[in-house]
């Protein structure tokens, strides 16, 4: 169940992908270093997928200043929600939106009832969660749109880790202390 309060969504279940929410990394294109991370929403979350189309629509209302004073068409705006069905060659987006989000400040992260992870192998890319983001717009360079913040992270069961990541013990099999052609 999505919440919405203006340019601030608290997401329905959604996937985490490129988790980077321990340890900020420096963007590609340079600059300061961030916490982020891909939400993947599920096509079928309409709650949410509304929730975050309003609060894009009240950040374009509140960064008219940006935008010269006046709204501009959106369709000429760079805007943070995408089509994972068009944009994305992974299985993990097919049938989902997804949504990229970066803070300069590290995002609290809990469990299910509200209590702090510690663990760093408990958030990975490819756990379910609900997070807190908020939309706002931005003019820089010629760019002009709207983008997301990555808020708090609320983890709410394991999923198939993503990228690639496997678990030794699908990988392996136990070997014997005794088994003396293999060990040779």
């Amino acid at each position: 169940m999505a919440k919405q309060n203006n340019t601030k969504v608290v997401t329905g279940i959604v996937r985490l992908s490129y988790a980077n929410i321990w340890d900020p990394k420096a963007p590609v294109s340079g600059g300061d270093p961030r916490y982020s991370c891909s939400l993947i929403i599920p096509k079928s979350d309409t709650e949410t997928v509304d929730a975050i189309n309003r609060a894009i629509d009240c950040a374009i209302q509140e960064g008219i200043g940006k935008f010269g004073g006046k709204i501009p068409n959106k369709a000429a705006l760079k805007l943070p929600l995408r089509d994972g069905d068009l944009e994305r060659e992974d299985d993990a987006y097919k049938g989902c939106w997804f949504i990229n989000a970066n803070s300069k400040t590290a995002p609290q992260v809990v469990d299910r009832h509200v209590q702090p992870i510690i663990d760093r192998s408990e958030i990975y890319s490819g756990v379910y969660a609900r997070v807190s983001i908020s939309l706002y717009a931005f003019s820089v360079n010629g760019n002009k749109g709207v983008a997301c913040g990555l808020g708090n992270i609320q983890k709410i069961r394991d999923g198939e880790p993503l990228g690639g990541h496997t678990n030794a013990s699908n990988d392996f099999d136990a070997v014997d202390d005794g088994d003396e052609d293999f060990l040779n």
